[in-house]
């Protein structure tokens, strides 16, 4: 079992930024891929960002790139989303996953879950 926990959000206004943290614990050498992804109400769960644990490989989606990148620091067993010019449509609750398998796209349909924490952008 992987446990993920993740902080960093809060309410920042439009062009602001945030850093997000997930802290992962438990069996943290079989993760391959970890992946942040972001619902906002009534709307399906969307893929931001993945990165490859042992390689360092990222990917950022299209809505996000060019604002968002995703890091690790393996020695802490934490991943970061660091989120730049925030806009209001970037309000959601941001999840973080972990995946035993390298993961190519961005389904929600990864292994592992944290709980969330909440990013609200005014404008």
């Amino acid at each position: 079992q992987v446990q993920l926990v993740e902080s960093g959000g809060g309410s920042v206004q439009a062009g602001g930024s945030l850093r997000l943290s997930c802290a992962a614990s438990g069996y943290t050498h079989s993760v391959r891929t970890m992946g942040w992804f972001r619902q906002a109400p009534g709307q399906a769960r969307e893929g931001v960002a993945r990165i490859y644990t042992g390689s360092g490989t990222t990917f950022v989606a299209d809505s996000v790139k060019g604002r968002f990148s995703v890091s690790q620091d393996n020695a802490k067993n934490t991943l970061y989303l660091q989120m730049n010019i925030l806009k209001p449509e970037d309000t959601a609750m941001y999840y973080c996953a972990a995946d035993t398998k390298l993961r190519w796209t961005l389904s929600a349909d990864f292994d592992y879950w944290g709980q969330g924490t909440q990013v609200t952008v005014s404008s």
